[in-house]
């Protein structure tokens, strides 16, 4: 069936999780069509403020609320609890009223919404779903052919109808609603319920969109592992440093010692933070040496480079070639880059130093799969900038906002605006949150902010990225920020690409960083 969302949102419920993907795959003949609404929230319920029901099942045939709880049930002295790994947890009611009070208060908010003409062609009811465990007990508060256990859940559809024909004799229904009715009711559960979600909430599905696309790149590295030399390319987002993190696991538990080596001191002080691996050291190619005399070693055993491209010149790639065994002609590397507009940020790119690196035979392997950024942002950066990022994406994502002031004053409005839109009114973290600017902070128009709002950011330098995301809203320079991500990017100070006006690699690291939400502030120049 149709399901909306087309995703699940994300849930700690495991079982919620598998009863969507049974219902996404359930009732695939049009004469059974359902629409199936993932965790539709009501202003008005039987006994609650504010209540929320687990799924809908809308369809000529009728109105369902299916109620899903997962774990081990169980009922003592009346009182109903589940019980799962953590422990056991008491529940404030039986699931089957759970279930059928989400019915009423969705009943209630149709009946408000629509005449009874409308209401009346519906069949109501309730099921219950207990995915993890065998249920046989029997008691006067359900009857059986509501209830879906372990087994009933291997044969969902069967179950279903079933479920959905003791409703309809209960009610005596035996007409269909009529396609008018049915659309009206869709018309108003899908706007109510898609208009509901935050900011917060869409992010949150987008980061796990990003973490599906990472473990889908995993078989990349078992390629990276057999080879002993490695060119790994790949525009902003395709998972490089993932790559390299994995890879620099595989290779200290087989007893290497690996130099994780990088261009830039923010960057290194944000791997060493997300590298704390025994065997593996990150290091500045500039200071391979005082690394390489402190750990007593004359050379390394295996080499991995991140954001290699800044380290595409030949000092560079002599310090690499002196301090691995064997030198980058026979020795064990892999080089992580992109030759993309990222490319020359810290100076030019030196194409006979990459040639260089090609007289050690090196396996080359493309990554094209963006699982960074949110398709929306992915499809932004390329059609602005022309720069190849993968493709695909992590899933659909908020729309890229795009604004630009006619002065320093009113970006400092405009960024304050977007700051409320996302922490305050999105529910975002203060932490999820970097202002990217071309300039020092006091040179920036994030400087010209209200106090109130100043108080709540941080100026990053190199030792904050030991503890990155902060607890405040982070602001550092595009150059500085190389390397690095955070869930909402505002990017500012820039010149609007359509003017012609570069440096084009400032947007294109800029608009890249942002995994799920980005807003573009730019100034006219």
């Amino acid at each position: 069936m149709k399901m909306i969302p087309s995703s699940a949102y994300e849930t700690p419920s495991k079982a919620e999780r598998q009863v969507f993907d049974l219902l996404r795959a359930a009732f695939s003949d049009s004469a059974e069509a359902f629409t199936g609404y993932h965790s539709l929230n009501l202003t008005r319920h039987a006994n609650k403020r504010f209540g929320e029901v687990d799924f809908v099942l809308c369809g000529k045939k009728g109105i369902y609320v299916l109620e899903v709880k997962g774990g081990t049930l169980g009922c003592e002295d009346g009182r109903w609890y589940t019980r799962n790994n953590e422990g056991r947890h008491l529940l404030k009611e039986s699931p089957f009223r759970q279930a059928d009070s989400g019915l009423q208060g969705l009943r209630a908010n149709l009946r408000e919404a629509f005449p009874d003409s409308i209401c009346r062609q519906f069949c109501f009811g309730y099921g219950v779903v207990f995915p993890d465990c065998s249920f046989t007990a029997q008691g006067a508060e359900w009857d059986a052919r509501t209830l879906a256990d372990a087994s009933a859940v291997k044969d969902f559809q069967p179950w279903l109808k079933s479920m959905m024909i003791y409703w309809r004799e209960k009610d005596r229904q035996s007409q269909d609603a009529d396609e008018t009715a049915l659309k009206a009711v869709k018309n108003y559960l899908r706007p109510g319920f898609e208009a509901a979600v935050p900011l917060w909430m869409r992010v949150d599905q987008a980061e796990s969109s990003i973490a599906t696309f990472t473990d889908e790149q995993m078989h990349l590295i078992d390629i990276v592992e057999v080879n002993k030399r490695v060119l790994c390319s790949g525009g902003a987002g395709t998972g490089k440093t993932f790559l390299a993190k994995e890879l620099a696991r595989r290779w200290t538990a087989a007893g290497l010692q690996v130099v994780l080596a990088c261009h830039s001191p923010w960057l290194k002080r944000f791997l060493e933070s997300m590298f704390p691996l025994p065997g593996l050291k990150v290091a500045l190619a500039s200071s391979l040496s005082t690394v390489a005399r402190r750990e007593g070693l004359e050379r390394f055993d295996a080499l991995i480079v991140d954001e290699g491209q800044d380290l595409l010149n030949r000092e560079d790639l002599d310090q690499l070639d002196r301090h691995l065994k064997g030198g980058l002609e026979h020795g064990q590397w892999c080089f992580f880059y992109d030759l993309n507009n990222q490319s020359g940020l810290f100076g030019p790119v030196d194409l006979d130093a990459l040639s260089f690196l090609e007289q050690g035979n090196p396996s080359k392997i493309p990554l094209k799969n963006n699982c960074r950024n949110t398709r929306v942002i992915l499809e932004k950066v390329q059609d602005s900038l022309g720069a190849d990022m993968g493709s695909r994406g992590a899933g659909d994502g908020a729309k890229v906002r795009e604004q630009t002031a006619q002065s320093p004053q009113e970006s400092a409005q405009i960024i304050a605006e977007e700051i409320e839109r996302i922490v305050e009114r999105g529910g975002l973290a203060l932490g999820d949150v970097t202002i990217l600017s071309p300039y020092r902070f006091e040179e920036s128009s994030a400087a010209l902010l209200p106090r109130s709002v100043r108080e709540k950011m941080t100026v990053l330098d190199e030792y904050a990225l030991k503890s990155f995301p902060t607890e405040k809203i982070s602001f550092a320079e595009i150059a500085s920020f190389k390397g690095l991500e955070n869930k909402a990017i505002i990017v500012i100070d820039l010149p609007p690409p359509s003017q012609g006006v570069g440096p084009f690699p400032l947007h294109y690291v800029a608009m890249s960083r942002a995994r799920a939400e980005l807003s573009l502030v730019f100034q006219k120049t």
